[in-house]
């Protein structure tokens, strides 16, 4: 039985741009009236707040990936325009400029993502099931006893981060050290945090940096069965068609990229369920629903909020012009809401019969390439977690929190609780 979400009416007043604020509680815990507002009154519309322009509607977001040279990636995501003198000084240390395949246009991204697609293939995802299997019943173990948990680190952030890990080749006990260079990242990203935030974040991405470099060095005389000896470029020793920068940008985006979305994924995944307990019964009764329960649960709340472009010349995006240079966010979490697009967009089905045509992991030659192993991790995940933990509820004195993020759509604490199996 389908059931509604949280409210999602669409607010009467006509859409005001300046009031835009993903930030603002309201629209932090459940931005999707004020996303059907916009499609409805401004599908495309410029946010002086975020300086940038967004795109909300399934058709118009198809528009612009089709068309990589009119809205380009190169540079889209990661810009040091924002960034203070001091820090973009740190950073010319290191790889100012960042070249990964989430950040690039045809020709160069073609030569990239064949490298990847030789080794993310579908079999070698299937392979990966026995492992994750084992480390999602681990996970479980260290806190089932307890009645209560913190879904969020105990479990939704270590599942897929250790099997990253594993696949790249990166030892599970530099878990803490990888994952405090890629906050570093994402500080910078935002780029609105006080210039002595920035710095720290600044010394702790190079750092980052160099540990990747060191690793790829290593894999030349030290080959190994992951993903950086793959990497490892012409230019020291190894065979990937990549630059050493091209090299590193694109272990850190495969580490981002293989825990941030499925971390977030569990978590939107979990307060669905939960706000609608007669599917997660049925989840539990018919496990062959689990990989359309995965998309929906993808449609209805997706991980990433959007991918950025930048227009490469004065051009119209349905009836909006937009000046050259323009940065632009592609509402993914609102394209999948899009009534143009979904019937009963607002409706959480597992059931849903074209639940798998959302644009949660993008769209077009940007399509996530770790898309199989996210939707694998959930599944395993949820089948688990609900065959495991019964009764299964959110923690009657701990409220979940969501992050504060322009491109995560996630929570940061997510407390559960259960009924403990009686002491024997």
């Amino acid at each position: 039985m389908a059931t509604h979400a949280s409210p999602t009416a669409t607010p009467s007043a006509p859409f005001d741009p300046s009031a835009f604020n993903l930030f603002a509680p309201d629209q932090l815990a459940n931005p999707f009236p004020t996303y059907a507002q916009a499609r409805r009154d401004q599908p495309v519309f410029y946010s002086p707040m975020f300086d940038m322009w967004f795109v909300t509607r399934y058709e118009d977001i198809t528009t612009v990936v089709k068309q990589p040279h009119l809205f380009s990636s190169a540079e889209a995501l990661e810009s040091t325009d924002r960034l203070p003198e001091p820090v973009i000084e740190l950073l010319k240390k290191g790889y100012l400029k960042f070249q990964s395949l989430v950040q690039t246009d045809p020709p160069e991204h073609s030569r990239v993502r064949a490298v990847f697609g030789k080794v993310l293939t579908p079999q070698r995802v299937a392979a990966l099931e026995p492992g994750i299997r084992e480390l999602t019943n681990q996970l479980i173990d260290a806190f089932v006893a307890d009645g209560e948990a913190d879904l969020i680190p105990q479990f939704a952030f270590s599942l897929p981060a250790l099997t990253i890990c594993d696949l790249l080749g990166v030892p599970r006990s530099d878990i803490d050290r990888v994952q405090r260079g890629n906050n570093g990242r994402q500080t910078l990203m935002g780029a609105n945090s006080p210039v002595e935030v920035l710095i720290a974040a600044a010394h702790d991405y190079l750092e980052y940096q160099h540990y990747f470099i060191e690793q790829l060095e290593r894999r030349v005389h030290e080959p190994q069965d992951d993903l950086l000896t793959l990497l490892v470029p012409a230019e020291i020793g190894g065979s990937a068609p990549l630059s050493l920068q091209e090299a590193v940008c694109n272990a850190i985006d495969l580490f981002a990229a293989g825990h941030e979305t499925t971390t977030a994924m569990i978590g939107n995944g979990m307060s669905l369920l939960l706000d609608h307990p007669e599917q997660m019964q049925a989840l539990r009764e018919h496990s062959e629903l689990l990989p359309n329960a995965i998309e929906e649960i993808l449609r209805m709340e997706a991980p990433v909020r959007g991918l950025f472009r930048v227009t490469t010349s004065e051009t119209m995006l349905g009836d909006t012009q937009l000046p050259q240079g323009a940065r632009m966010l592609m509402m993914y979490g609102s394209a999948n809401r899009d009534e143009r697009q979904f019937a009963d967009p607002d409706i959480f089905d597992i059931r849903r019969k074209d639940a798998n045509k959302h644009v949660a992991f993008g769209k077009g030659m940007h399509f996530c390439i770790g898309s199989v192993l996210a939707k694998l991790e959930g599944r395993v995940a949820f089948e688990l977690l609900l065959k495991r933990l019964p009764n299964l509820r959110r923690h009657p004195e701990r409220p979940a929190v969501r992050r504060p993020n322009l491109i995560l759509h996630c929570f940061d604490h997510f407390p559960i609780a259960w009924d403990r199996e009686p002491a024997a």
